[in-house]
């Protein structure tokens, strides 16, 4: 195992085996080719063939659009086709989120390979000269990664709401971190990677942040999506990063880029030039 492990794990698909998505004539996803079979009870909606996917209901209005994909979804579902729907709305569109073509159920989003946007915060405390991170236990019943370890706050990006909100949104329900707090943390940049995951592919954007907390913060989750908390010296951190699998697979790479920022993981690792490429790998 090493830091450049979790890069590979989250950089791995095949592009054979996805057909494109198109809405007005702009490819907005990728769709596996075993899911195509799936969508043919709905061709007044989709029509598919080997060479993709396209969108052809004479809809033009954005809530038109997404009621009607929301009703696809729906009995795709009831047909055992699709998991749950979540009720959260992701924008489907091709490199600006702001003008979306429609609006998504996020439980649905990697079927169609659309690419979707989340937010990660590394909550720390300067120790001395070093560090300390917050690490959360993600709770047994999560339908992702149940029991792995996590970040202090961490949540997608819906529709509706911008970066500024849904960072504290995201700090005060899965951490308690009052907004007093939550406006202090920085954006440091973003992560991109693509993996062909259970269920399709995840093309995703992640912004990432850095909020220095008081050593006598302690962090309450709200919304029972974290079992534990515990804040670690960020040797163990590495270590755990470096070794095992423990952590949601996506935030090894924000700690891998939290690590390289403050000077934790230098180009004398071997590896070095290899992590910095591969943290914002090209998105299809």
């Amino acid at each position: 195992m090493s830091y450049l492990d979790h890069i590979h794990a989250c950089n791995r698909w095949d592009p054979s085996q996805f057909v494109p998505f198109r809405v007005d004539g702009e490819r907005v996803g990728l769709i596996r080719r075993d899911f195509l079979p799936c969508l043919k009870d709905c061709p007044q909606v989709l029509a598919w063939s080997e060479m993709g996917v396209d969108w052809v209901h004479p809809a033009t209005g954005l809530e038109e659009r997404s009621l009607i994909l929301h009703q696809v979804l729906e009995g795709l579902h009831a047909r055992g086709l699709i998991g749950h729907i979540h009720g959260e709305r992701y924008p489907v569109a091709g490199q600006d989120r702001l003008r979306p073509r429609l609006l998504i159920d996020r439980s649905a989003a990697t079927y169609f390979g659309i690419r979707a946007y989340g937010q990660h915060l590394n909550g720390f405390v300067r120790d001395g000269e070093g560090y300390k991170l917050w690490v959360a236990r993600r709770a047994a019943n999560r339908r992702v990664f149940p029991n792995h370890l996590d970040h202090l706050a961490a949540g997608g990006l819906p529709w509706g709401l911008d970066l500024t909100a849904n960072i504290r949104k995201e700090c005060r329900e899965e951490a308690g971190i009052p907004e007093s707090l939550s406006r202090q943390a920085i954006p440091v940049g973003a992560i991109s990677y693509c993996v062909d995951g259970k269920h399709g592919l995840k093309p995703d954007v992640m912004y990432c942040y850095d909020l220095e907390v008081p050593a006598d913060f302690q962090p309450v989750n709200t919304d029972g999506e974290v079992a534990s908390f515990e804040l670690w010296p960020i040797e163990r951190v590495m270590e755990t990063v470096r070794t095992t699998v423990e952590f949601k697979l996506n935030c090894n790479l924000v700690i891998i880029d939290f690590c390289i920022r403050h000077g934790l993981i230098g180009p004398d690792e071997p590896d070095y030039l290899a992590l910095v490429r591969g943290l914002r790998s090209p998105l299809p």
